[in-house]
């Protein structure tokens, strides 16, 4: 289960203003705000049904989208990719036989490197 979420969490990241209003707002409720249908469809004056349907319908979308897309997928390939280039870095900087040049142009692609991952998160 906490893979799914996982998963609908940035697919919706990714997608989520592509739904509808309302599809969005059900999907805040019950992923990011942790209610029930039941608690839900009392908020928002619809049957506990209707909520499950536009849930579901919003999900489908989501994944539909990325099915299409593929962002997520590309986001999570390079963050990966990203990853292994600062191992590799660590590792060629854990080297002694650099020269002081080399070491500063490799600290600065660590650098940059650390941002990407920053913002990659």
């Amino acid at each position: 289960m906490y893979e799914k979420i996982v998963q609908i969490a940035l697919l919706f990241d990714f997608y989520g203003q592509l739904l509808t209003d309302k599809q969005i707002e059900i999907v805040e409720m019950y992923y990011n705000d942790d209610l029930s249908l039941s608690e839900i469809s009392e908020q928002l004056g619809i049957s506990r049904q209707g909520v499950y349907d536009a849930l579901k319908r919003a999900e489908k979308t989501l994944f539909d989208y990325e099915e299409k897309l593929k962002l997520v997928n590309r986001f999570i390939e390079q963050k990966n990719g990203i990853s292994q280039v600062d191992l590799m870095l660590e590792e060629i900087l854990r080297t002694e036989a650099l020269s002081d040049s080399a070491r500063e142009k490799l600290d600065s692609i660590r650098e940059h490197v650390d941002g990407l991952l920053g913002s990659a998160v």
